[in-house]
């Protein structure tokens, strides 16, 4: 299949536009017949025929309609790219692009992103991915942020910006109507547990404090997924370890209880960027209100 050539599409998209193609000849200062020889070569190339005549109409056919709506969009997005070469603003309709670490809580995320839904001209994007790819993607600009729960650290080759967003409690949850106190003690050793995968931070801070108690926990799952952890601790029975963020709505519908929170313990949240020459400005508004949020 030969490559399209955009110089025909373009003088096809003004003589669609204008629906006449002397008067789109005229304005573009080349004669009729190369005006129209253009369109033809385009149509030769796609083997498809974009007009139909009508008297002395011009009318796109059902191909034309639809090369015509591929058109506006290309050359629209022409010249949002030219505008943000020249100026580094971006006009409205601009998507941010935004990574995130899979195993990450999706309810934090939908909390980072409200600023965002439902206003007016703003597209975003959400994909998951692991941190190597994460990070990938981000150096190969095919985003534009990414969040992790990960502190990333720069090298010679790429120096990341990596923020602190946010620092979650991490708790002891569990269903109702357990007589568990507040302070951690033996009455926790006759329970069954949900956690984190053993090379997870929450976990290793768990353990840490199993040991200063000389207990060891019944485990009956591990999971490192945050939306994993959130089903197992709505339904196995058992009770967990996680941020209280992963199950915020289950402790507001009451299918889940905070019964204690681990003494300096949490989960951090960061954003990672690099520097660009033109930064998308909706990273900068988007994390301006992350920070501000309690």
């Amino acid at each position: 299949m030969s490559r399209l050539n955009y110089h025909h599409l373009y003088y096809f998209w003004r003589v669609a536009k204008q629906g006449n193609l002397t008067q789109c000849a005229h304005q573009l200062h080349v004669s009729q017949s190369a005006l129209s020889s253009q369109i033809k070569q385009l149509e030769q190339s796609m083997g498809l025929d974009l007009f139909k005549r009508e008297g002395r109409k011009l009318v796109l056919t059902e191909s034309g309609r639809k090369a015509f709506s591929y058109a506006e969009e290309i050359f629209r997005k022409g010249d949002e790219l030219q505008s943000y070469l020249l100026t580094g603003e971006q006009q409205e309709g601009a998507a941010l692009r935004i990574g995130m670490l899979a195993t990450m809580s999706r309810n934090f995320i939908e909390n980072l992103m409200q600023p965002l839904v439902g206003r007016p001209h703003v597209k975003y994007s959400l994909e998951a991915r692991e941190q190597s790819n994460l990070l990938a993607a981000l150096g190969n600009h095919q985003l534009d942020l990414a969040l992790t729960n990960i502190a990333v650290i720069g090298d010679d080759k790429q120096l990341w910006q990596c923020q602190l967003l946010a620092r979650q409690p991490i708790a002891i949850v569990g269903p109702p109507g357990l007589k568990l106190p507040e302070r951690f003690n033996a009455s926790y050793r006759k329970q069954r547990w949900v956690l984190p995968v053993n090379d997870s931070p929450i976990r290793s801070a768990f353990e840490g404090i199993c040991a200063q108690h000389h207990f060891t926990p019944d485990v009956i799952a591990e999971a490192n997924d945050m939306a994993m952890l959130r089903l197992l601790a709505r339904d196995s029975g058992a009770i967990s370890v996680l941020p209280l963020v992963v199950v915020r709505d289950e402790l507001d519908s009451g299918k889940l209880v905070h019964y204690m929170t681990l003494e300096n313990v949490f989960e951090n949240f960061y954003a990672v960027t690099i520097a660009r020459q033109f930064p998308n400005n909706l990273v900068n508004e988007l994390l301006t209100l992350a920070r501000e949020q309690p």
